[in-house]
């Protein structure tokens, strides 16, 4: 289930933003869409103060973003700055913050009325309209009093963690040279027998080798989530970093992704009710229907199927192994399938940077073409489109 967070008041709010980015935003202006009837959180889009206090282009990219939210079905937009400028001076660099903020209100206020704005800094928070020094002191509030909030006490009591960057929070290290080295001899050593196979025409082996591949990626989450649900019983011993799958099964994944029929089975399997379709898909029988069933689960608003962040999660993770262990020029498939998760997911910074990723190393690679093309044409995932629908038929 996908916990639902509200606006329960600026501090909430503020406790939330850097958790749903995934790190602590610096030098920039975040606009969160609050959809109705009850004000629950839904797109949250960041943008850097310079992009939008550009005097020529920021007032285009403010009306874009703001174009998203109202897609996403929000009713009111709030601003969030954050940034270190002394906003109640003169200066250029709070000049440039407000140029930012005008910018977006001008954009959202003809559509969503009154835009509150709020700034945190390394110092403190305060409304960016308030000259009150009892009620917001020329510091701040304490930041203390962000992290003390139910909702951050909430998302750090969930294992959420923060990245002190952008950067830091999209980036996955790679592995170790030797588990690499070992990963890539695995993914040699499959993608050898692949080509052996395919040299004798052997249908049957071919067909084995995408059902073991599917089982082998099935082993993998199993053994990710295993290591979580260990994790959260409480301390575990070095016997924990045993369910963590081998630098070897990672190559093997790897190369096991190459082959579209898996890597169609290992989407499919992230979607509820495909019931042994996956199985099906890597044999090659007759599942265009399924397919497109299960499809329009993710991209159609009539049949759209929120993700389930305890089946995405453990992929992810595995996904994730994957690229940090596989060499350059193998893992587009891999890329491809974590910016499909992160786009379902609603965080179209994380999908696009794993688009680029994959496109950097297989430019022709077709699924990422596609999703890149929804992404550019701000196409959310169906479920995001189909609530927005139901909101807006209750708010009357």
């Amino acid at each position: 289930m996908t916990t639902l967070i509200r606006a329960q008041g600026p501090r909430e709010l503020l406790a939330y933003v850097p958790f749903r980015l995934g790190y602590r935003p610096q030098d920039s202006v975040v606009l969160v869409g609050l959809r109705p009837p009850r004000g629950r959180i839904g797109l949250v889009v960041r943008v850097d103060v310079a992009d939008a206090a550009d005097v020529e282009h920021g007032p285009q990219l403010a009306r874009s973003v703001v174009g998203h939210l109202a897609a996403d079905g929000a009713r009111r937009v709030v601003l969030v700055v954050y940034s270190d400028a002394p906003l109640r001076a003169a200066g250029v660099a709070a000049a440039r913050v407000r140029a930012a903020v005008e910018h977006c209100r001008e954009a959202a206020e003809p559509q969503h009325g009154p835009v509150e704005a709020w700034v945190v800094s390394s110092t403190g928070w305060y409304a960016l309209d308030c000259a009150e020094d009892d009620c917001c002191p020329p510091e701040g509030r304490s930041l203390r009093e962000l992290e003390s909030s139910e909702v951050g006490a909430h998302m750090v009591l969930s294992g959420a963690a923060l990245a002190d960057s952008r950067e830091e929070a999209l980036r996955i290290p790679p592995a170790g040279a030797d588990a690499r080295r070992r990963a890539a001899r695995a993914a040699r050593r499959v993608r050898d027998r692949a080509r052996s196979v395919a040299a004798g025409d052997d249908v049957a082996s071919r067909v084995a080798a995408r059902v073991s591949a599917l089982a082998l990626w099935r082993t993998a989450v199993a053994q990710v989530v295993a290591r979580d649900r260990a994790r959260d019983g409480g301390p575990v011993g070095d016997g924990a970093g045993a369910a963590v799958p081998a630098a070897t099964v990672l190559g093997r994944l790897a190369a096991g992704l190459e082959s579209v029929p898996v890597r169609d089975a290992v989407l499919l399997s992230l979607v509820p009710g495909t019931d042994d379709l996956p199985d099906r898909t890597v044999r090659g029988g007759d599942v265009d229907a399924g397919t497109g069933r299960a499809i329009a689960a993710v991209v159609d608003p009539g049949a759209g199927l929120a993700p389930d962040p305890a089946v995405t999660g453990p992929a992810r993770a595995v996904l994730e192994g994957v690229v940090a262990h596989a060499p350059r020029g193998s893992t587009a498939p891999a890329l491809t399938l974590l910016a499909l998760v992160a786009w379902w997911h609603g965080d179209g910074g994380r999908a696009r940077r794993r688009l680029a990723e994959a496109l950097a190393e297989d430019p022709t690679y077709r699924l990422a073409l596609l999703l890149a093309s929804a992404l550019d044409a701000g196409v959310p995932p169906g479920w995001v489109r189909a609530d927005a629908c139901a909101d807006t038929h209750d708010v009357g």
